[in-house]
């Protein structure tokens, strides 16, 4: 079963009052319950269906909430219980004696619905008990909740009997509410209970609870009821709260004089940190002031380091233009090397013709004077002349390089 949420009233999780305040109707009702079919709409988890199970012919709970149902089940076998809506029962007309429908009203929007519905399962004798907080006092016990967030719609006391005064023909209003009283009884055993209201004060208004009797061809007698759910000293027991209350608010006292302690401190912490954060403030706007002194010479660098580069660019144009020249230059220079080469050594090669020419010749002088032996010694003169002209060529520059070239004879040894 779900938490209790304060809406639906789950055995063992509620305190006592609350409690009081939902069998107290179940108990009045259980008066007019003995031999009757009962249906209780919204039983929630089935206690009152259960009450009133031991004096009826049969009881019937419904609720909308399956969780619910499931733990009426296990709960109360003395009953049956249904999941159904309030506003579509499935049971034929006029099925029930007693129809009970406490504090389910205010959580429908369509409220209208479930009276029509209880008027169609009522028998024309029987009775349909339906209880609702009262709209003014509830509203002024939840001033510092609010609206309760469960309640689609909540009545005054005019508003609600006319409610049900459209639907049923004769309709009665009783006041539910907590009263002073004194009871008489025996010690550990039990005996009849008389009751005697003496009086009644306070209006519709101030209720706390209305709770309406309703039927259509029989008025349902209508008597006071008085429920007391525990009979006790509750004068003593009230004493006992009152010293159990003193006692926590003792503790309470002392608790709170260690929080105005810690209060003072805190106050004394924040002092000490509001003048650290005055203190890192003014820190904190010079660094500011710092910053935008930063900022503006950061700019000024930034205005002289274009400038620079501008120049730069500038100096590094001049540099690559005196680079191509260069190297322009220094192309037409290769070019004038590479012609003055080819022109050079198409001279050499037709000196080294030339050479090669007077070489053959010289080799033709040789073999004629070699042929002419015989009559050599009559030319000696002459010979000699021409060996000292052989000579003198061998020593020109022009056989030299013949003769690094490797063309023509060795004049040299030919001339020893």
């Amino acid at each position: 079963m779900s938490e209790f949420t304060g809406e639906r009233v789950i055995p063992g999780q509620v305190n006592d009052d609350l409690w009081a305040e939902h069998t107290a109707r179940y108990a009045l009702a259980a008066r007019l319950s003995d031999g009757a079919r009962v249906l209780d709409i919204g039983c929630g988890t089935g206690y009152g269906t259960a009450e009133l199970a031991q004096r009826a012919r049969s009881a019937t709970g419904i609720d909308v909430s399956s969780d619910a149902i499931v733990y009426a089940r296990e709960h109360y076998p003395t009953a049956t219980f249904l999941a159904a809506s309030a506003t579509a029962i499935p049971f034929p007309a006029a099925s029930f004696d007693l129809i009970t429908a406490f504090e389910v009203i205010e959580h429908l929007e369509n409220w209208h619905e479930l009276l029509v519905e209880a008027r169609r399962l009522l028998h024309p004798d029987g009775t349909f008990l339906v209880s609702t907080p009262n709209k003014l006092y509830y509203a002024e016990s939840r001033a510092k909740e609010g609206p309760n967030p469960f309640h689609a719609h909540e009545f005054e006391i005019t508003e609600f009997h006319d409610a049900l005064a459209a639907v049923f023909p004769k309709v009665r209003i009783l006041l539910q509410n907590r009263v002073e009283s004194q009871a008489f009884y025996p010690y550990a055993t039990f005996a009849p209970v008389d009751a005697r209201l003496d009086s009644t004060r306070g209006t519709p208004a101030e209720a706390h609870f209305f709770l309406a009797l309703c039927s259509i061809d029989c008025a349902t007698e209508t008597r006071s009821f008085i429920y007391v759910p525990r009979a006790a000293n509750v004068l003593r027991e009230r004493e006992q709260h009152i010293l159990l209350l003193q006692g926590e608010l003792a503790k309470t006292k002392t608790w709170l004089e260690g929080v105005m302690s810690d209060r003072q401190k805190l106050i004394e912490s924040q002092d000490e940190l509001k003048a650290h954060l005055e203190e890192h403030n003014r820190w904190a706007l010079q660094l500011d002031k710092d910053h935008h002194a930063s900022l503006a010479r950061i700019s000024e660098l930034q205005d002289l380091m274009q400038a620079e580069q501008a120049k730069a660019l500038e100096m590094a144009g001049a540099y690559q233009r005196t680079v191509d020249a260069l190297e322009q230059e220094n192309r037409d220079k290769t070019e004038w090397a590479m012609e003055t080469e080819r022109r050079l050594s198409t001279a050499l090669a037709q000196k080294c013709v030339e050479l090669a020419e007077t070489v053959r010749l010289l080799d033709l002088a040789e073999a004629t004077v070699v042929e002419r032996t015989a009559w050599a010694q009559d030319l000696d003169r002459s010979l000699q002349h021409a060996n000292a002209k052989l000579q003198m060529i061998a020593r020109s520059r022009w056989v030299k390089l013949g003769r690094a070239a490797g063309v023509g004879p060795d004049l040299k040894g030919d001339a020893g």
